[in-house]
């Protein structure tokens, strides 16, 4: 049926044709819309459109309420994990949503912002991007030997209260950055230059990242201090030469000393030995003169007893003793009798190298001062006849 059928509106003829076909259909809502934005009809009545069917409040109906869906579809949004949505109402916070699918109240009755609490945020502080490439504004540090030393380093945070992040500070990444900078000045501050570089880098760090969370939690920057990390520590590159003869002359130093210990920790243990085992022998020497000196004491008081029990066997005794141990330590003996020609030399280191020599079949002849003939026995007799003699000539 067309819009200028003349059976348009026959009720009779309508309930013979069936069920209303889509134009009807159509010309019922856009009635109903005319009718909610107060359009009651009206016109030339020239146009190919019947009364109340107008093509521009058709269209605009449909872009209201296309327009109005879209505006209550502006309010869904998703949290991800590791997120948290902060939702404003009016620009003034009202709530803080976990992770999943959200809805809010469209704008601008409502607003959202998503932020990240477990990304790992740096801050680079003397440097950026590489180390190469300095600030130098930020890495020159004061030590407390009045030393100045070029430090660059890292700051590793993530957020644990998105909303003092959004709304306490105006600019909490600057915040971290003059946080940093001002601690680990401090930190450096109250340290000597040799510890700075060598010895406390991870005292430093600790005590720096210690310092910047109680400055950051104090300001409520709703930041946590994850970690520290020293990228480069040198003097300046104006006395790098200087400091580096510096440093070998230290090294020489060391040196030094540890050879002087390691001689140190040679000699001595070596000298207190010997002064011990020098000890140890003089208390030996001491006791065994002592012994000794003891020993001959009594030995002397037992023969002077006996001396004066006996004093010719004791005498003669005494005197046969003093000969075997004279004799013992002589090689060459020479005997000679009173009151006659006769003298007699016994070689005896000869002797005992001929006792000592295996018998070789042959007798050996001694190569030596011709002496006088005599018996053994006869001059054996002599010589102990000269020497009683002569011990009873000396006697008082």
């Amino acid at each position: 049926m067309a819009w200028n059928d003349p059976q348009w509106g026959n009720k009779d003829n309508r309930k013979n044709s069936g069920p209303p076909d889509l134009d009807e259909l159509w010309k019922r809502l856009n009635e109903r819309i005319n009718g909610m934005f107060g359009n009651k009809g009206g016109g030339d009545g020239g146009g190919s459109f019947p009364q109340g069917v107008l093509p521009g409040g058709n269209l605009l109906g449909l872009l209201i309420i296309l327009m109005v869906l879209v505006w209550v579809a502006s309010g869904f949004y998703i949290v991800d994990t590791g997120q948290r949505g902060v939702v404003l109402r009016f620009g003034k916070y009202a709530e803080t949503t976990e992770p999943g699918p959200r809805w809010h109240l469209p704008w601008p009755i409502e607003s959202r912002e998503i932020v990240n609490i477990d990304q790992v945020r740096t801050v680079e502080i003397g440097y950026r991007n590489n180390v190469k490439s300095k600030v130098v504004r930020e890495s020159l540090m004061l030590t407390d030997d009045e030393n100045i030393i070029d430090l660059q380093f890292a700051v590793q945070y993530i957020l644990k209260d998105p909303v003092e992040f959004l709304f306490v500070n105006r600019s909490p990444e600057d915040a971290v950055l003059q946080v940093a900078e001002t601690a680990m000045r401090e930190i450096v501050g109250k340290n000597k230059m040799d510890f700075v570089l060598y010895e406390g880098r991870a005292d430093i760090a600790d005590s720096a990242k210690i310092l910047m969370q109680q400055i950051l939690d104090r300001y409520k920057t709703g930041i946590n201090i994850s970690q520290v990390t020293l990228q480069n520590i040198q003097p300046p590159e104006q006395v790098q030469a200087a400091f580096d003869d510096a440093v070998k002359a230290g090294q020489d130093r060391e040196r030094s000393k540890n050879e002087a210990e390691a001689y140190f920790n040679d000699i001595v243990p070596r000298a207190r030995g010997l002064a011990s085992r020098l000890k140890a022998e003089a208390d030996g020497y001491k006791l065994a003169t002592t012994a000794n000196a003891e020993g001959e004491a009594s030995r002397f008081s037992q023969i002077m007893t006996e001396y004066q029990k006996a004093p010719q066997v004791t005498r003669e005794r005494i005197y046969l003793d003093t000969m075997q141990t004279v004799m013992n330590n002589t090689s060459k003996v020479v005997v000679d009798q009173k009151g006659g020609n006769s003298l007699l030399y016994l070689p005896l280191d000869k002797l005992q190298q001929i006792g000592s020599q295996p018998y070789s079949g042959a007798p050996e002849v001694l190569t030596q001062p011709p002496v006088t003939a005599t018996t053994p026995g006869s001059a054996d007799a002599r010589s102990r006849d000269a020497f009683r003699s002569r011990d009873r000539e000396d006697r008082p």
